[in-house]
């Protein structure tokens, strides 16, 4: 894996030069371009806050605690990550397939090209924390929120969100080459997680439901759970998750990281003849 790392920052260019290129591809002859990456999650979270901010306020602001007064930022904090979560998992998975002649030809690690569509979510999400500071800013004159040390959850967020992400990436863009139901699987899988996942509601809802126990520790193993939750913990520091859970989310997503390149490297072989 050594190597295999230093092969890749070795070859750092082409891999800048491949995110560069699928944005150029993805927004060309659109009107908007990049705008399209805010305008997405803006709406869903205009969609989130008013069913569940407007005609179900008196059961949500039960359990959000210190963001019931500021539920649109905990909204648009949870989709903009989990923008760059669907995306980079959907479009990770065909990262091969859909480039079989590049991969063939070009001289560079083939680990570049799910990593590179991770990155380049990535790069969606990084052009959204603008608008996510000025909403922030805004709740923040208004003294509903007082972001402090808080804030530097959010690197600690994306490093393990990116570390998760990339093992997920080679995993499934290696045995979709394989096995091409993963494409079609991953859609599924795609919109359970999303409500497996804290982004529109609180953990805490979990917690005090009355669901067995076995299923809420079955629950917070997912280690999107502690992501989202860190994310959260950005503006409402009572949401930083205990130790435990970010012990596991760590924990996991290392293990998903190590065995995403591992399973890569193994398949390579396979996946290039294949292809």
């Amino acid at each position: 894996m050594t190597s295999g790392v230093g092969a890749l920052w070795s070859h750092r260019n082409a891999l800048r030069i491949l995110v560069k290129r699928d944005l150029a591809v993805k927004y060309q002859q659109s009107l908007l371009g990049y705008f399209w990456s805010l305008i997405e999650p803006l709406g869903m979270g205009a969609i989130y806050w008013f069913v569940f901010g407007v005609l179900y306020s008196r059961d949500t602001g039960r359990h959000l605690g210190e963001a019931a007064d500021s539920y649109p930022l905990f909204l648009i904090t949870g989709i903009f990550a989990w923008m760059w979560t669907s995306s980079a998992l959907s479009e990770a998975t065909n990262a091969l397939t859909g480039q079989a002649r590049l991969i063939t030809t070009m001289n560079v690690p083939r680990q570049a090209f799910p990593i590179g569509r991770v990155t380049g979510r990535f790069a969606e999400y990084a052009a959204g924390l603008p608008i996510l500071a000025a909403i922030a800013a805004f709740y923040a004159a208004q003294g509903t929120i007082d972001p402090g040390w808080s804030l530097f959850a959010l690197p600690l967020a994306v490093l393990v969100q990116a570390t998760l992400l990339i093992g997920l990436a080679l995993l499934l863009s290696a045995f979709n080459v394989l096995m091409r139901d993963i494409e079609r699987f991953m859609r599924l899988v795609i919109r359970v997680l999303f409500y497996a996942t804290p982004i529109i509601y609180p953990l805490a809802l979990v917690r005090d439901s009355d669901l067995p126990g076995w299923l809420k520790t079955g629950y917070e193993l997912n280690p999107l759970v502690g992501i989202f939750q860190l994310h959260h913990a950005v503006w409402y520091p009572d949401e930083f998750p205990p130790a435990r859970l970010l012990a596991t989310t760590v924990a996991v997503s290392l293990l998903v990281l190590l065995a995403g390149w591992w399973a890569f490297r193994r398949l390579e072989p396979a996946v290039l003849k294949e292809l």
